[in-house]
Parts: structure tokens; sequence; C-alpha cells
């Protein structure tokens, strides 16, 4: 079954690209920057709780709930301060809207080893492509940046779409967009829920890419699991 695929669709954070350094360190030196000093440990702390706490409220970046995600965002990164024990609510805000920006390029983000050789390989063994992610609309201007857009039919974020994986209408639509079956499209992440599962249970086929040391999920068979991205077609072609 798996030599008739056709398509491939990509989760990206920590499938394709990571960020360079953790949150906390950059938040840290946006900080210093106006004169603030705040230990890297314990913003990457506050950014958990504030993060955590905002996406319980408005999931998916509050669509449909009237706030766009650069709100959302911002409402975040003050919050992380804010926990974090600064209270010069001007120089909050000036360091949010700094950070929501900051974000967008390629400085804050890196591609995973062998993420740019993979896609160029499926690519020239003629696999169409495209990504579906819980992003919100910066990402277009991300992958630009890191040079990974071009291998990509579509950019599919769960913001743009309004519904987040594991919501198999997240990858519904990106069949329809591809204009192939489920049977013919296998979709690439490192998360067991929203990307294996879910992507499994719309009739997708799915590899689970998963770092040295993490525990296995003991429904994954083998052959479906990563352990680096270059071991991609290897699988396929078996």
């Amino acid at each position: 079954a798996m030599l008739r695929l056709r398509f491939l669709t990509w989760d990206v954070k920590d499938t394709l690209l990571r960020l360079r350094r953790p949150v906390g360190e950059s938040y840290a030196a946006e900080a210093r920057a106006h004169g603030i000093r705040v230990q890297p440990e314990a913003l990457t702390r506050s950014f958990r709780e504030a993060y955590g706490a905002q996406g319980r409220l408005f999931p998916n970046y509050a669509q449909g709930r009237g706030l766009n995600s650069q709100q959302w965002w911002v409402d975040v990164v003050k919050q992380t301060f804010r926990l974090s024990g600064v209270h010069e609510e001007g120089v909050i805000t000036l360091m949010a809207e700094n950070l929501y920006h900051d974000f967008c390029s390629a400085g804050n983000w890196e591609v995973l080893p062998g993420a740019g050789e993979t896609l160029s390989q499926c690519c020239q063994r003629g696999f169409r492509m495209g990504v579906v992610s819980n992003f919100d609309n910066r990402l277009e201007k991300i992958l630009s940046q890191c040079n990974l857009r071009h291998h990509f039919e579509f950019v599919l974020t769960s913001e743009e779409t309004g519904f987040a994986k594991p919501d198999g209408r997240i990858f519904q639509k990106a069949l329809r967009l591809g204009g192939v079956p489920p049977e013919q499209v296998a979709h690439v992440g490192d998360d067991y829920t929203r990307d294996y599962r879910a992507a499994r249970a719309v009739g997708m086929h799915g590899f689970l890419l998963r770092a040295a040391g993490q525990s296995a999920e003991p429904e994954v068979p083998p052959e479906h699991v990563l352990p680096t991205l270059s071991h991609l077609l290897t699988l396929i072609e078996k």
C-alpha cells in the first residue's frame, strides 16, 4: 500500500523547524534591551503557564472569538512578563509587540537536521506536498525565510482553517486541496495524538518522528517510526 503514496503532508514545529533557543532566552534578551533583568528560566516557566492558560481560554488563537492571533500572542507575552515580576505596562506592551514580530523571522527558527534534504528528495521522487500545522498565520513567512516554502503546494494553518489537529477537518481540507484520496497520502509529524493518530483516523498513512530517548507509543508499528527525517524515503520505498 505504501508504494501508492502520491502526496505527503507535514507538521512544522519540531518536525521541520525548531526554535533556536528556549523562549525564555529570547524574552530575556528583549527585556535586557530595555534595561530589565529577568532570568530566562523564570520566563520560560511563566511562558508555559501563560500559554497554557490562554490556550484553554481561547483555543486555536481564539478563532471565531473576535481576537486575532496577533492579539492572542501579544497577550501571552505580556502575561509572561507579568508572571515573572515585570510590571511597567508601557514597556511590556512594546516588548510583546517586538517579540511577536521577531518570531516571524528565521532568526528565531532553525531547520531540523535532514529536513531540507528530505524535502528536496521527496520532490525529486515526484511526491506532491503540503503543510498541516497548528500554527498562526505567520507560518508562510517563517517557511519562506527558512527557505522551505517552495516545496509545498499549500500551507494549512489551524488559524486559517478554524480547526486544530487532532480535529480531522483540517486533514480533510488538506485532502480536498491536494485532490487525493486519503489512502494515497501520508502525514509526517512528531506528535502521536495530533499528527500520527489524527491522520490515521481520516484514513491517511502516518509517520511519527521520534527523537532519541522519547518513549515508544505501543500502537505505532516500528515501520511507521522515524528516528530521523532521513529515514522517511527508506521506509516509503520498502
